[in-house]
């Protein structure tokens, strides 16, 4: 751990702002740039002197041995931008008493302004700072712990799906690369056998082998989908979002997980820009075309969504009609299209869903054995 520095904060006028909150009195106001190797902390204490330093290694039980020392009252507030290890230093934060600030990586680049110096950790720290200090700094939601457990397993569950698929493009690709006929549903028993008569050269033959156990190696592992939809069916945010049309347990899980809670923002095009499906405009430059989507956010909302959309072209559903109405303005050559409509139209459904349950949306799951919970 290393040794902290002390300055006043008279030449930066610093002092004056610390003062003039008037709200209660805090022990410090502070910000930590959390690397890998090391956290790196600038904070002001009550008689107005910045104290700054690193904390290693950056793990929890160094972490928790620095903030017994330093904020041994619990009296205090932190900034820390919203990248890889923020859960951990949170979690700590809030177990220490301290009051904690999330703020987006994006929003605070912007509010950095144009670099004049060198961009230093310490730098990036006092940066935290002096955004919490002023009241500019932009806060982001911090779900709760389990919450952020079911995100982690909606990811697991996207990540391993995403890997399978591409193996199974992989051998799709090696079948038209060797001049094979085209192979539906290759992980099928008639797939496989069609795999087994296929006339590949020995290398595609050990290619197309090894692919298929990779596939099979993964397939084992899809643990978390059984786990999520277990989860769903006991919590109320979940079950609520099920009752949309296209909405399974599995993507109700997903879906709830990475919105979050909906109270925090102001209109449904908010969440359906915050998912990255809002159409982004003519680039200043003029190198990117109208008409693409952002994709900022969470790819994993916007998969599950858009498997949810996918059933609208199903008769019986409620978007049936306003499906085909988009896929008649592409002449019905692309359904990418109008599923991405519905996408949009279902996500704006789920936000006035979960934003209607208030608190009850984000409530722990029911504990009572499932058949309780049926009955």
């Amino acid at each position: 751990m290393g040794t902290p520095s002390a300055q006043t904060l008279d030449d930066v006028g610093v002092r004056k702002m610390f003062q003039e909150l008037e709200e209660v009195p805090m022990t410090m106001v502070g910000g930590l740039d959390v690397h890998r190797q090391q956290i790196t902390f600038d904070y002001v204490d009550d008689d107005g002197l910045v104290h700054w330093g690193q904390i290693r290694p950056a793990t929890r039980k160094t972490l928790r041995g620095w903030l017994a020392e330093h904020c041994p009252d619990g009296n205090g507030e932190f900034a820390l931008e919203g990248c890889t290890g923020w859960r951990y230093v949170s979690e700590e934060l809030a177990a220490a008493g301290l009051g904690v600030h999330l703020g987006d990586p994006a929003e605070i680049a912007v509010l950095r302004g144009p670099k004049k110096r060198a961009k230093t950790d310490r730098a990036d720290a006092k940066l935290l700072r002096t955004l919490l200090l002023e009241g500019r700094f932009p806060e982001s939601w911090i779900p709760p712990a389990h919450v952020a457990e079911i995100r982690s397993l909606g990811r697991l569950y996207y990540t391993l799906m995403e890997e399978r698929r591409a193996w199974q493009q992989r051998i799709h690709a090696q079948l038209f690369h060797q001049g094979c006929p085209p192979i539906k549903a290759l992980l099928s028993a008639s797939g496989r056998d069609a795999l087994a008569r296929a006339p590949l050269s020995a290398a595609g033959r050990q290619y197309v082998d090894t692919a298929l156990r990779r596939i099979d190696e993964l397939s084992a592992e899809i643990e978390p989908r059984t786990q999520l939809a277990n989860f769903a069916r006991r919590q109320q945010g979940c079950q609520a979002l099920q009752r949309h049309h296209g909405i399974g347990w599995l993507c109700a899980a997903i879906i709830w997980a990475e919105i979050g809670d909906t109270r925090r923002f102001t209109s449904s095009d908010q969440l359906v820009r915050f998912a990255g499906l809002d159409i982004t405009v003519y680039s200043s430059d003029s190198k990117r075309s109208p008409g693409h989507l952002s994709r900022q956010g969470s790819p994993e909302l916007r998969w599950a969504a858009f498997e949810a959309a996918k059933c609208a072209a199903r008769r019986g559903s409620p978007d049936y009609a306003y499906y085909h109405r988009q896929a008649a303005k592409h002449d019905g050559h692309n359904g990418k299209n109008p599923t991405l409509a519905v996408e949009r139209k279902i996500l704006r459904r789920c936000y006035h869903t979960l934003r209607d349950l208030g608190d009850a949306a984000l409530a722990l799951p029911d504990t009572r054995p499932q058949q309780e919970v049926a009955a």
